[in-house]
């Protein structure tokens, strides 16, 4: 299919539609004649010049089928791009295409589509008027839908970090029980490529009702997520046990992105809990995140 450049056809599947090609069409009214006519020009036929993404082709068509590609006995189709039409450019070296050809069945109505090559219908299956293929005293339809791929432009690459230095980072609220600002902002830390901070509301925030510790973990404003980024964070919150091992654990999976700075819980820990167990002898609360997992993105541009 073309001498310097190719264009590739997918592996043979055949389906019926109704809508017509839409790169080519070529209708024969007297299909006999067609085929006679074929044995002086190597038993194929060329159609005219079409444009598809930008590129000239042609159809070609081997009524008896292409006995050099195995296809004796079928219909044969392909498509050939003009190269010589590109040589006012720097041609490429392939050119990839979804190649669809089409065969009419009047029968039915509709098109016989085909992603294939060499062996398209059985010669005595399209020469039988009852198929369809032929009618109205020899009439035919063939087609083909040529859609060129564009250079790959649109992209992204989506890694995870999941080994860090250090994954853990804490925070100490001192004389938990006597605080009486509604909001505690950790100190900002680092991981994976991006600054965040926790953010606690010792008595819950206004949906906790006063009943439970709630927590949140939020990027900085200096690596807010543009429009249409996120980024994924998996992690383990902590509410440590001053007194043993028996910490509050509770796993985090969560997407930010521009709109949702932070993620966490409302209902923590309930606070008769936590005051019970997890406040030390100094009134303070020990909190705790272990990072397994944050997201990066590499993309292209946007439009």
């Amino acid at each position: 299919m073309g001498s310097n450049l190719s264009a590739a056809a997918s592996t043979n599947v055949r389906t019926l539609r109704e809508h017509p090609p839409s790169s080519y069409s070529l209708k024969i009214h007297n299909f006999s004649q067609f085929e006679k006519s074929t044995t002086s020009s190597d038993h194929k036929y060329k159609s005219r010049i079409f444009s598809s993404g930008g590129y000239n082709w042609r159809l070609i068509i081997y009524p008896q089928g292409n006995g050099k590609d195995n296809g004796s006995g079928y219909i044969s189709m392909y498509v050939e791009i003009e190269s010589e039409s590109l040589m006012v450019l720097t041609p490429p070296t392939e050119v990839f295409a979804e190649i669809r050809f089409f065969v009419y069945n009047k029968k039915e109505n509709k098109y016989l589509t085909i992603q294939g090559l060499r062996q398209i219908i059985p010669c005595d299956t399209f020469s039988n008027p009852e198929n369809g293929y032929i009618f109205e005293g020899g009439q035919c339809e063939f087609g083909v839908d040529v859609i060129v791929s564009l250079p790959l432009t649109n992209w992204e690459i989506l890694s995870y970090t999941e080994k860090f230095s250090d994954s853990k980072f804490s925070s100490a609220i001192k004389n938990f029980s006597e605080l009486k600002e509604n909001v505690q902002i950790s100190k900002s830390f680092s991981m994976g490529g991006n600054k965040w901070f926790l953010k606690l509301y010792p008595k819950g925030d206004n949906r906790a009702d006063g009943k439970c510790l709630s927590i949140f973990l939020c990027l900085a404003d200096c690596d807010k997520p543009k429009a249409d980024e996120k980024i994924f964070v998996q992690a383990n919150f902590r509410v440590l046990d001053p007194r043993g091992s028996n910490h509050f654990q509770r796993q985090f999976n969560y997407w930010h992105n521009e709109k949702t700075l932070g993620g966490g819980w409302v209902q923590f820990l309930s606070l008769p809990e936590l005051r019970k167990v997890y406040l030390d002898k100094e009134d303070a609360l020990k909190v705790e995140i272990a990072f397994e997992a944050v997201s990066a993105t590499k993309y292209s541009p946007t439009i």
